[in-house]
This record gives structure tokens, C-alpha cells and sequence, in this order.
């Protein structure tokens, strides 16, 4: 078998293999989140999230809503050294992100089955 026919070979097991795995996930909701940022991140949105006391009224006085924070929870990054992740019984994420020119920060406490977010924080550039 020359070298010609063995990369024919594999090339067409290859694209085989891809139509296979298209066919199969198409309309799948699947997503590849393997770093920290982005399990933390999806973590969180699989909860229901809470708002605590003061962060409602933040919420208005700067005339933003929920579809912020949860831009914030798609597109935005943790800050894992400001972040204290190991106490207990909840861990405190700092979400740090840019939605409309803002940069917004968020704290959450992320418990076993509810997310609160404890403090907002919006800078103007």
C-alpha cells in the first residue's frame, strides 16, 4: 500500500467520521467548557440566582436589569485572586465583565443549589 492510498484512507475515515458526529449532534445543546472560568461560570447560570438586599435597588439606580448580570455570567471573567473559593459552607466568585461600555463587577456567593449575588459594582470608562 503506497503512502498516497493510506492518507486516502485516512482522510476519508476522517470525514466520515465528522459527518457521523455532525449528523448525531446537531441541535445538541453541547458545549465544551473545560477551563476554570468557564465551569465556574456555568456553574453558576445552571443555579437559581438570587439577589441580596441592596443589589435590586443597585440594579435600577444604575437602570440596568437582570439581562446584564446574566451577560456578565456568559462573557465575563472570574477573578480568581480576589475570589475566595474555598470557604465554607459557600464559596465567593468575583465576576468581572463589560457589557454596554460598563464595567460591571460582581460578587456571588454560590452555594450547593441557589447563587446570590452579594455586591455590584459598575465603573464608567
Amino acid at each position: 500500500m503506497t503512502l498516497i492510498q493510506r492518507i486516502g484512507y485516512y482522510l476519508g475515515g476522517f470525514s466520515l467520521g465528522l459527518i457521523i458526529l455532525a449528523f448525531f449532534l446537531n441541535g445538541k445543546k453541547v458545549s465544551c467548557s473545560y477551563g476554570p472560568d468557564a465551569r465556574v461560570l456555568k456553574n453558576i447560570r445552571l443555579k437559581k440566582l438570587m439577589y441580596a438586599e441592596g443589589v435590586s435597588s443597585q440594579l435600577s439606580d444604575y437602570k440596568l436589569d437582570s439581562t446584564a448580570v446574566n451577560y456578565i455570567l456568559k462573557k465575563g471573567n472570574i477573578n480568581f485572586s480576589e475570589s475566595n473559593v474555598r470557604q465554607k459552607p459557600c464559596g465567593m466568585y468575583v465576576v468581572e465583565g463589560d457589557y454596554k461600555n460598563q464595567d460591571i463587577r460582581v460578587t456571588i456567593e454560590n452555594c450547593d443549589s441557589i447563587a446570590t449575588i452579594t455586591q455590584l459594582s459598575i465603573d464608567y470608562p
